[in-house]
């Protein structure tokens, strides 16, 4: 089964920019990302497609990140700009084997200081 590696969190100040990476032990089709604030449900922030020319996001962080992959790599990244004390939160990355997402990364720490 595949195995996914987050990597790249951190504490970041407000405005600022993180980039996340997500590295696959194998090639992948569809990635996403979600995340998990304490106390809240995990949430959906994007996804891409194999090809990369397919890419979607979550309202609350729309215009701010960016998925892209290298498939050379086996990886996925998010690059987060303009960071807000609500995006801290766990980050995770996933991919479909099948129909839904069923392997997931073990999460990766992300913390915005006001």
């Amino acid at each position: 089964q595949v195995q996914l590696v987050e990597s790249g969190g951190g504490l970041v100040q407000a405005g600022g920019s993180l980039r996340l990476s997500c590295a696959a032990s194998e090639r992948t089709t569809t990635m996403g990302w979600f995340r998990q604030a304490p106390g809240k449900e995990r949430e959906f922030v994007g996804s891409i497609n194999q090809r990369g020319d397919m890419i979607a996001y979550g309202d609350p962080v729309k215009e701010r990140f960016t998925i892209s992959r290298d498939n050379g790599k086996n990886t996925v990244y998010l690059q987060m700009n303009s960071l807000k004390p609500e995006d801290t939160a766990v980050y995770y990355c996933t991919t479909a084997t099948g129909s839904t997402w069923d392997v997931w990364g073990q999460g990766t720490q992300v913390t915005v200081a006001s």
